[in-house]
């Protein structure tokens, strides 16, 4: 029986691969980040705060929040370590 719209099975490989990766990768993401909370030189009231930011914030704005005003000086995003 042939209808004018496309059959829901018949959903290209490279959908299901934009569906993967948008769903997925912020997800790792988010536990990177949730990692490096945890690591931090904070409180535990800071920490769970924080990572209440993260998870429960639209998209990517938690973890981009954290990088910028979360992070203690000692440990910056990409700064290497003084010995």
């Amino acid at each position: 029986m042939a209808s004018g719209s496309p059959d829901r099975s018949s959903i290209g490989c490279a959908t299901w691969v934009a569906i993967f990766t948008c769903l997925f990768v912020p997800v790792i993401g988010h536990i990177w980040v949730t990692l490096m909370i945890l690591q931090d030189d904070l409180s535990v009231i800071e920490k769970v705060l924080w990572i209440l930011v993260v998870w429960l914030t639209i998209y990517f704005i938690g973890p981009f929040l954290y990088l910028l005003l979360g992070q203690r000086r000692n440990r910056l995003f990409g700064q290497r370590a003084a010995y």
